[in-house]
């Protein structure tokens, strides 16, 4: 076993502490990773705050880092490669979902990168608040060159999330597209909806979110409480992106999609109601996405080193992690906070 270094919870909402962590010894198939940024995730809070007493977390599935060591069966990495990992670390490889490169649905369940079940010693895995991380070859990714590797890490949960829907939905140019909510997912899918060509609008509650919203790329922006400018973008989308993290009516967003186009539902996973009547007028259709697999996380690394996307970001000392939760459960962020980890050194 090896030891690192690692901020973990012990109990529901608890304030994360400075622990060593052991880490299993390399696999033939694994890489040891050198943690240097991991981004903070609305998971992350959700995770620590559900976490029972006396089961320990260490949360964060969102990170860049530098390739120390390799096992002896793996030859596509080397040691000092740049390399990012998102939040699935393997799966079975055998289903029909991995077959088709869609490791994120994987029948068997894929293994998360913490509190997921390692599928050869069954131990529960422990994320990236971590100055080193052990993981399957096959689920890193190399990181591309000219991508600063902070700005990066959230690429690999948020960037990927969007990413999934609109090039699943074939967004590109002449495509319109609406993004409901301005934060950690909305401001990717912004940014990404743009250099794909798209005439990109936003939906948000706040018309101060109007300049930031421009300066992202987008061509105009609705407030959702102006029952005017709703009522007059009725029928207009073809893709309308919803991240909104809280639970709403799907009805005012779904009024947006034009005929035969796609709101697609990210932001809030629990159960939702919608009338039927809202996806027969128009044929609509209503959709979701989570994560992604290894052939749309290369590609969305891919886009994003071409078009120079990164997340917009505060990066925090690894020791202020509970001050970047605090505040991610206040909404105080634009838009993604990164953990430098070079402090657990």
């Amino acid at each position: 076993m090896r030891t690192t270094m690692s901020w973990q919870a012990e109990g529901p909402a608890a304030t994360l502490r400075r622990t060593p962590l052991k880490r299993r010894d390399l696999r033939p198939d694994d890489l040891a990773v050198r943690v240097d940024y991991c981004g903070v995730c609305h998971t992350d809070l959700h995770a620590v705050n559900a976490r029972e007493e006396g089961q320990p977390l260490v949360p964060g599935h969102e990170f860049t880092g530098v390739v120390t060591e390799r096992g002896a069966g793996v030859t596509d990495f080397v040691v000092g490669d740049a390399v990012a990992v998102g939040n699935i670390v393997d799966s079975c490889g055998t289903c029909a979902m991995c077959r088709a490169g869609q490791e994120n649905f994987c029948h068997a369940f894929p293994t998360l990168t913490y509190g997921g079940v390692d599928r050869h010693d069954g131990t529960t895995t422990q994320g990236g608040y971590s100055r080193e991380y052990v993981v399957r070859s096959r689920f890193a990714h190399p990181l591309p060159p000219g991508l600063d590797p902070a700005a990066a890490a959230p690429l690999l949960c948020a960037g990927v999330t969007v990413w999934e829907p609109l090039h699943a939905l074939g967004v590109g140019p002449g495509s319109r597209v609406a993004v409901a909510g301005l934060g950690g997912l909305g401001h990717l899918a912004v940014k990404i909806a743009v250099a794909l060509g798209a005439e990109t609008s936003v939906i948000s509650r706040s018309p101060d979110k109007a300049d930031d919203a421009h300066r992202l790329g987008a061509h105009d922006v609705i407030v959702s409480t102006d029952a005017d400018r709703m009522a007059a973008a009725r029928d207009r989308f073809d893709v309308v992106i919803d991240t909104i993290a809280a639970p709403h009516d799907l009805g005012p967003y779904l009024r947006l999609v034009a005929m035969d186009g796609t709101l697609s539902h990210l932001g809030h996973l629990g159960s939702v109601t919608v009338e039927t009547t809202d996806l027969l007028i128009g044929r609509k259709s209503l959709s979701s996405a989570g994560s992604g697999g290894r052939p749309a996380t290369a590609a969305m690394l891919a886009f994003c080193a071409e078009h120079d996307i990164t997340a917009d970001i505060e990066l925090l000392p690894s020791a202020r992690v509970n001050e970047a939760l605090d505040r991610l459960r206040r909404n105080d962020v634009r838009y993604r906070f990164v953990l430098d980890m070079s402090d657990l050194d």
